[in-house]
Parts: C-alpha cells; sequence; structure tokens
C-alpha cells in the first residue's frame, strides 16, 4: 500500500508526521514522502526540516494521500504544478486525505467544490471561498475524501483511515502503540471551548503571520 505524503516549504511538522506515525504502521504500507523535487523542505517551525525522498513525478498511483498545512499552503493555492498532480493522482487513489489548512489546496484543486470539509478553525471563510462547505467537525468523510481540522487533528484522522483500511481492531492497536491518550491540561482545543479572550488572542497572532492575497 503506498502511501504518499506532500511535504512542502512552510508545513506544519505535526500534519505529516502525526498521520505518519499511524498509518506506516498498516499492514502493507510504504510511506514516501513527496516534494516538487527530491530533498529537504523547511517547516514552518525554523530549524526543523522534512526530507522529500520522492518527487512529484515519481509518484503517480498512490493509494492514499495525505497533504498536510501550514503557512506553505498559501504559496501552493496557485501552484499548478503541485494542483494538477493532486488532481491527477486523487482520481487512482482509495483515499484522498489532509490535515489543517491542507484542505485548503484539495479545495483549491477543485476536489472539495460543494462538498463539506473541514481545517483549521482560521480558515474556514477561505475554505468557503474555495468552493468547500465548512463544518466545525474534527474529521469529515465525504466519499474517499478525508478531511481533518486543526494540526493535532490529523492523528484522529489517520486511526479513523486506518480503521477503514484495516479494522478497528487494527486502529485500536496501532492507537495503543503510540499511547493516543490526549489528558490535556485546559479545555481550550477549539475556539467554542477556549476562553474568549484567548480566542482573540490566537486570531491576533495568526493574522501578523497571514500573508497578503
Amino acid at each position: 500500500m503506498e502511501i504518499a505524503i506532500l511535504v512542502f516549504d512552510g508545513l506544519t511538522a505535526l500534519d505529516a508526521v502525526g498521520p505518519s506515525e499511524v498509518l506506516w504502521r498498516l499492514p502493507g504500507a510504504e510511506l514516501r514522502y513527496v516534494g516538487k523535487e527530491r530533498g529537504p523542505v523547511q517547516t514552518e517551525t525554523g530549524p526543523l526540516r522534512v526530507f522529500a525522498d520522492h518527487a512529484l513525478k515519481e509518484v503517480a498511483e498512490p493509494e492514499i494521500l495525505v497533504v498536510p498545512g501550514g503557512m506553505g499552503t498559501r504559496a501552493l493555492l496557485d501552484d499548478e504544478e503541485v494542483l494538477d498532480w493532486v488532481r491527477a493522482v486523487h482520481e487512482r487513489t482509495r483515499w484522498t486525505t489532509s490535515v489543517c489548512t491542507g484542505s485548503l489546496i484539495l479545495a483549491a484543486a477543485g476536489l472539495l467544490d460543494g462538498m463539506p470539509a473541514t481545517g483549521h478553525w482560521l480558515q474556514m471563510d477561505r475554505l468557503a471561498e474555495l468552493g468547500a462547505e465548512p463544518t466545525g467537525k474534527r474529521v469529515v468523510r465525504e466519499g474517499k475524501i478525508i478531511t481533518a481540522a486543526g494540526v493535532s487533528s490529523g492523528i484522529d484522522m489517520a486511526l479513523e483511515l486506518a480503521a477503514l483500511e484495516a479494522g478497528d481492531e487494527v486502529a485500536q492497536a496501532i492507537q495503543l502503540s503510540i499511547e493516543y491518550d490526549p489528558q490535556p491540561p485546559f479545555d481550550a482545543g477549539s475556539p467554542e471551548k477556549a476562553p474568549e479572550a484567548i480566542v482573540e488572542l490566537v486570531r491576533t497572532r495568526a493574522a501578523a503571520r497571514e500573508p497578503a492575497r
């Protein structure tokens, strides 16, 4: 089972690494980190890099596609080389998935037109502008497309996908093997739960980082 994870400069590391920690444990899984060309890509968190071991042209028919998010997605929304690859690969996948703002790339490729989808809560308006029907759900499955909300939700999405591919017992065994048992010290993981002051703080900081468009 070939699993392609798109990587690019400015990606959020956990968006890619979280699902990969789940999916490589599936029976027969062959993981590919795929970039526009082979070589390291810079994550949005500074010195941490991820290595693309395959170029786009080298991966044509993966069974599973994972598109992570991050600030680097903004530059890809008009990158026809990447969007054409996503469209072509999607025609052959069993599952096409995204994490966080990775759903913006799927939408820009025309894969989410009129479809329920999710992504990072700060980018729901942008997701709608690109043709999707945003929902605040943590994971949304519509046909063979699965979108996940912000960053950490990629693990949830990957576990759901593992269950679809290999059954609940395998998915539960993977969950146990990575000891995924979230017990956060605060109940502030969504804008509906977080204090209003915290929501506004995050909005302000995100707006300062967001590139003009």
